[in-house]
């Protein structure tokens, strides 16, 4: 499960990157900051539900 969290992480903060870069997608980095955080609160609540049942 962290692997894939990981990798979306990954992927998100690169399509930041390139929104940043090119001025006419910035909207690309803003869905692509949403998105890294979501994936960090979904993969943290997730973490805490499996430690919960333990």
């Amino acid at each position: 499960m962290w692997t894939v969290l990981v990798i979306l992480l990954v992927a998100w903060v690169v399509l930041s990157i390139v929104g940043f870069v090119f001025e006419g997608l910035l909207w690309l980095a803003i869905i692509g900051i949403v998105l890294f955080v979501g994936t960090l609160v979904f993969g943290f609540i997730r973490q805490s539900a499996r430690r919960a049942k333990a």
